[in-house]
C-alpha cells in the first residue's frame, strides 16, 4: 500500500496536507483543485485512509470462520506438522478479531454444526463432496491440499519438489542404495479413513526408478507417528540388505527411526543417513541433529486466513498459493557444513 509521503510527492504538496486531505479534515483550508488531486492520487497509488481500514475492520469482526481439521487430536499430538498450521490459522484470526469454531471432520454428522458461517479453512484432505454434505458455505480455502484450484482458493506446498531436494542430495554426496520410511496419508470421514496418494513416497518411487535405483524391499511404510518410525527402521534392519541412507516422510517418524538405530548400534550418518520432512523443532535437538525439508507450517496457515479474508473483501478469482520448502543440513546426512 502506497504511503502518505508518496502520494504527497507525486501530488506536490505536503505530507501533513495529504494526511489531512485523507483523513477528511474540516479545518484544513485547501483548494478543490489540489483536494481532488491528493484524492486521485490516492486512489491510483491503492491508499486507504484510516476510516476505510476501520470500516473494513468492523465488517471483518461481525465474520464467522469455521476451521475443519482432518486430522484426529492422536495425529496431532504426534505429528505436529497440521498442529503448527493450526496454530497459524488461529493466530491470525485471533489478530484480526474473527470469530472462529473448529470442527474435526470424523467427528462432524450433517450440517447442523456448519450453519452460520461465512468461511471455512479446511485443514488437509477432504473431497469436494463431503464438504458439501456438511456445509453450504461457499467460501472456503485448502490447506496442504488443492481440491478444485477453479473454485477453491488453497495454499500448498511442492511436496514432488521437496522430495526431489532431498533426493538430489542424498545422491550428491554418493548414495544409491536410498531408502524411504513413510505413513499413509488420509482423508478422514465419520466413521471411516480413506487411504490417498501420497506424494512423497509417489514421487521417491519415480526419482529413483528414473535412476534405476529402486528396490521394494526399501519402502516401509505405516502411519507418521514417532513409534511407527522406530519400528519401521527395526524392521529395515532386520531385512537383508539395509540401505545406507532414508528419506523419512516426516521428523517425528525420523526421530523415531534414529532411535532404532542406536539400539542396533548403528552410527548415523557413517552407516545410514537420513533426512527427514517438515523441520520441526525437536528435529535439530534429536539425538544427531537432523537434516531435513523445512516447511513453513504457521505461514502456511496465515496465508490461508489472509486468503479468506480477502475473499471476504469481495475477491472473485479463485487463488492457489504455493510455498516453497528448504532443504536444511545437519549431521544425519553429513556430506555440507551444519545449521
Amino acid at each position: 500500500m502506497a504511503t502518505i509521503k508518496e502520494i504527497a510527492d507525486k501530488s506536490n504538496v505536503s505530507t501533513s496536507t495529504v494526511s489531512r486531505v485523507l483523513n477528511n479534515d474540516q479545518t484544513l483550508t485547501v483548494q478543490t483543485e489540489t483536494r481532488e488531486r491528493i484524492l486521485r492520487v490516492a486512489k491510483e497509488l491503492g491508499y486507504e485512509t484510516i476510516l476505510e481500514r476501520r470500516l473494513k475492520q468492523r465488517q471483518l469482526n461481525s465474520k464467522h470462520v469455521g476451521i475443519i481439521l482432518t486430522q484426529s487430536l492422536d495425529e496431532e499430538i504426534s505429528d505436529p506438522y497440521f498442529l503448527s498450521i493450526r496454530q497459524g490459522i488461529e493466530m491470525e484470526l485471533a489478530s484480526n478479531g474473527i470469530n472462529t469454531a473448529t470442527f474435526r471432520l470424523h467427528e462432524t454428522e450433517g450440517n447442523q454444526m456448519m450453519e452460520g458461517l461465512d468461511g471455512l479453512i479446511v485443514v488437509g484432505r477432504v473431497k469436494e463432496t463431503t464438504l458439501k454434505a456438511i456445509s453450504q458455505v461457499d467460501n472456503v480455502v485448502y490447506i496442504n491440499h488443492s481440491q478444485n484450484e477453479d473454485l477453491y482458493d488453497s495454499v500448498v506446498i511442492n511436496f514432488e519438489l521437496a522430495t526431489e531436494k532431498a533426493l538430489k542430495h542424498l545422491v550428491s554426496i554418493g548414495y544409491t542404495r536410498i531408502g524411504y520410511i513413510g505413513g499413509k496419508e488420509m482423508e478422514h470421514m465419520k466413521n471411516q479413513r480413506l487411504i490417498s496418494e501420497d506424494k512423497r513416497l509417489t514421487t521417491f518411487e519415480r526419482f529413483m526408478k528414473e535412476r534405476d535405483l529402486f528396490d521394494q524391499n526399501a519402502v516401509f511404510v505405516g502411519e507418521y507417528t514417532m513409534a511407527q518410525g522406530y519400528k519401521l527402521m527395526k524392521k529395515a534392519i532386520q531385512s537383508a540388505k539395509l540401505p545406507e541412507a532414508f528419506f523419512i516422510g516426516s521428523d517425528p517418524m525420523a526421530i523415531g527411526a534414529l532411535r532404532a538405530l542406536q539400539e542396533a548400534n548403528l552410527n548415523v550418518p557413517s552407516d545410514v543417513a537420513i533426512i527427514g520432512f517438515d523441520d520441526i523443532e525437536a528435529a535439530k535437538f534429536a539425538s544427531t541433529p537432523l537434516s531435513t525439508i523445512r516447511v513453513h507450517t504457521r505461514e502456511m496457515g496465515r496465508t490461508g486466513v489472509k486468503l479468506l479474508l480477502d475473499r471476504l473483501n469481495g475477491r472473485e478469482l479463485p487463488l492457489t498459493v504455493t510455498l516453497p520448502t528448504e532443504l536444511v543440513i545437519r549431521e544425519s546426512c553429513g556430506g555440507l557444513v551444519t545449521k
